[in-house]
């Protein structure tokens, strides 16, 4: 039924993906079953997008699938959607000059269900925004995502005004996004690239010592 799932994401057949995922989490599977799919879909998504097999209609239809999915899983994982205390604060957004936010959105969701308090900034997002969120909430962490290329540069700026603001020791950095790697992380001068969701987790975890 996973591969099921995969598929209907990734050729964005709404109703069926709902469908299955309901089924899915009706039948008692591991709600992180269902977000490994969305995960692998959406993969498979980005590629056909690079190679304009598909265009930004696709990409808002499963944005939209994902999101629905989300709040489907959400109710399965009551212990950790409703903790009291957060382990610590991150600030995230997708750079300026990239409007995409369906990995953002998966990684949102990952971390606040694994207790953190997320301060999402939306797409499209300036050096001097993350400059002042940081400053306005004092978070241990902030996550850069970037769908295109162009986004490389950008990062790299937004790295740099952090570092003029004389706030960069104060926190960690983490980058993701389909053609991110640890060489890009390098270039641009962040603590570390999570390849998925699980791994920007994990990364934020070790980061606050959970």
């Amino acid at each position: 039924m996973k591969e099921k799932l995969v598929d209907a994401i990734a050729n964005v057949r709404e109703d069926e993906a709902l469908k299955l995922t309901q089924e899915m989490l009706d039948a008692g599977e591991d709600p992180r079953a269902v977000l490994d799919a969305s995960r692998k879909a959406m993969t498979i998504v980005g590629d056909r997008y690079a190679e304009k097999e598909y265009f930004l209609p696709e990409l808002v239809i499963a944005g939209d699938i994902l999101k629905q999915m989300a709040e489907m899983v959400k109710t399965k994982l009551p212990e950790a959607a409703t903790s009291a205390e957060p382990v610590g604060q991150i600030v995230i957004g997708t750079v300026a000059g990239d409007i995409h936010d369906i990995g953002k959105d998966i990684v949102i969701f990952m971390l606040e269900v694994s207790d953190f308090e997320i301060h999402d900034l939306g797409v499209d997002v300036a050096a001097e925004t993350f400059v002042e969120k940081i400053r306005e909430v004092t978070p241990e962490i902030v996550a850069m995502s970037g769908f295109l290329t162009l986004a490389f540069d950008q990062m790299k700026a937004t790295v740099e005004a952090i570092e003029e603001a004389g706030v960069r020791d104060s926190v960690k950095i983490m980058i993701g996004g389909a053609p991110m790697d640890d060489q890009v992380a390098e270039y641009i001068g962040a603590d570390a690239f999570g390849q998925d969701a699980t791994a920007a987790v994990q990364l934020a975890h070790g980061w606050v010592g959970g």
